[in-house]
């Protein structure tokens, strides 16, 4: 590479990284937040006023995994059809408009079914966000531009987790509504905002951007082209169809699968262990404070996510870029079980909140190495999709367990297992480098991909 088409390189990607990321990076802020907004309204009202049990609130939080997962492939592949700009803000509005909704819901049927609606309303989001990113970068700098990306997701909590806490405690000042449902009502909002301007803010490909010089535009187009008809012309049978019958999707599945199960476990309940602190270990936090407690796992998820993603740029994204994490996340978890003090199970599960996410923006580097176009797009749809019926399971399965055990005992331990066989699945992956499936032993084997230098 010359000195020129370096400096051209190093110029359009930190246009993008700063013109596109932090953008679709708030926009996935505003999409987890509104997500989760249920995780801190239950403990503090919305579960007394609904008369929810603990089974109850799991299911309403899974089941928004079911609406999501129904349309999930199939909204994706309208990406993939009429563009992300457009596609992307019709996602973020619609589900801004059902969030504003659950201001007022009345009982746990209308509860249901909002979560429902809500989860088909924000189908096809994150893999769509992921996609298009894809589309803008060349794979090897792909790992630091989902980084970027991805760090939205913890920092969701460290900012989200206070601002709840503080809308909650508006208890009646705003229409007289309790303060649960004005913290619903204040995080739905901005979704509807910022879909809006989503639609005259991103664009569909470097070519259209007016904010890339010439030089830049010709690269990245120039790059990105090549790069797609290497793999498509190495992958000519990997289409539509065949993804879905493709054995290293589904394994990839299965791996995000775990982490996703672990991620959810704990967004969903570690509000509700938190105001457990007092009954257990005799202290008292209010909605505020609970928020701020809440938030103390991310933000080092967020350092963590950061210079692990920023190792495996460098390195290339190696096997244990992704099985270390899911290992470490399967041993620390259940430890949280036997912490003598709040401080201590928080800090156990910080130690999970970091695994879980230095993992992730490197996992999302290993299916766009062999899938293009529209076998990308349902690709990482499908693998999203699988993967989110952790979220289902996550929210259900661990409030039935806590019903019937009456503990958070066993339904940690269930988060453990599924994080341990996410590692092993990702080794016995990055092992099958050969397979007859006609997949190039690069994307077989992560620890032999995108080596390269950080620009």
């Amino acid at each position: 590479m010359d000195t020129t088409q370096s400096v051209v390189e190093r110029s359009a990607i930190k246009k993008v990284a700063i013109r596109l990321v932090p953008f679709v990076a708030l926009m996935f802020f505003i999409n987890y937040l509104d997500r989760t907004a249920i995780s801190f309204a239950g403990p503090n009202g919305m579960n007394k006023d609904l008369a929810l049990s603990a089974a109850q609130f799991g299911f309403a939080s899974g089941v928004f995994f079911i609406g999501y997962i129904l349309l999930e492939v199939p909204s994706n592949l309208a990406l993939h059809k009429f563009g992300a700009r457009r596609w992307l803000a019709r996602i973020m509005v619609s589900w801004g408009i059902v969030s504003l909704v659950f201001t007022w819901v009345g009982n746990v049927d209308q509860l249901y079914v909002l979560r429902f609606i809500l989860g088909v309303a924000e189908a096809g989001f994150f893999p769509g966000a992921i996609l298009f990113l894809s589309l803008w970068v060349p794979a090897k700098h792909r790992s630091k531009i989902l980084a970027l990306f991805y760090l939205a997701q913890p920092l969701t909590t460290v900012i989200g987790a206070p601002l709840a806490g503080a809308l909650i405690q508006q208890h009646g000042v705003f229409f007289g509504l309790e303060g649960w449902r004005f913290m619903f009502f204040g995080v739905a909002i901005p979704a509807i905002v910022i879909g809006v301007i989503s639609w005259f803010y991103l664009v569909d490909s470097p070519a259209k951007a007016k904010w890339l010089t010439s030089e830049e535009k010709t690269w990245l187009t120039g790059a990105l082209a090549k790069e797609k008809e290497a793999t498509a012309a190495s992958n000519k049978h990997v289409s539509v169809r065949t993804v879905f019958g493709n054995g290293r999707v589904w394994m990839l599945s299965l791996i995000y699968f775990g982490f996703i199960y672990g991620l959810y476990a704990l967004g969903f309940f570690l509000p509700t262990i938190i105001k457990g602190f007092e009954s257990q270990f005799g202290t008292k936090f209010d909605v505020f404070q609970q928020g701020l407690i809440t938030a103390i796992p991310y933000l080092p998820a967020a350092v963590a996510l950061y210079f692990w993603s920023r190792d495996a740029t460098k390195r290339g994204v190696k096997t244990w870029h992704i099985a270390l994490p899911a290992l470490t996340g399967a041993v620390s978890i259940p430890l949280a079980l036997f912490a003598g003090s709040p401080a201590a199970t928080i800090a156990v599960i910080t130690i999970t909140a970091m695994s879980i996410f230095a993992a992730l923006p490197n996992f999302w580097t290993v299916p766009t190495q062999f899938l293009t176009g529209a076998a990308a797009a349902a690709g990482i749809a499908l693998i999203n999709t699988v993967g989110n019926l952790a979220g289902f399971s996550a929210g259900y399965i661990t409030g039935w367990l806590k019903d019937w055990t009456g503990s958070y005992t066993a339904p940690l331990f269930v988060v453990g297992g599924f994080m341990l066989l996410s590692s092993i699945l990702m080794v016995v992956l990055s092992r099958r480098g050969k397979a007859s499936d006609g997949i190039p032993a690069e994307a077989l084997d992560p620890a032999g991909a995108g080596h390269h230098a950080e620009p």
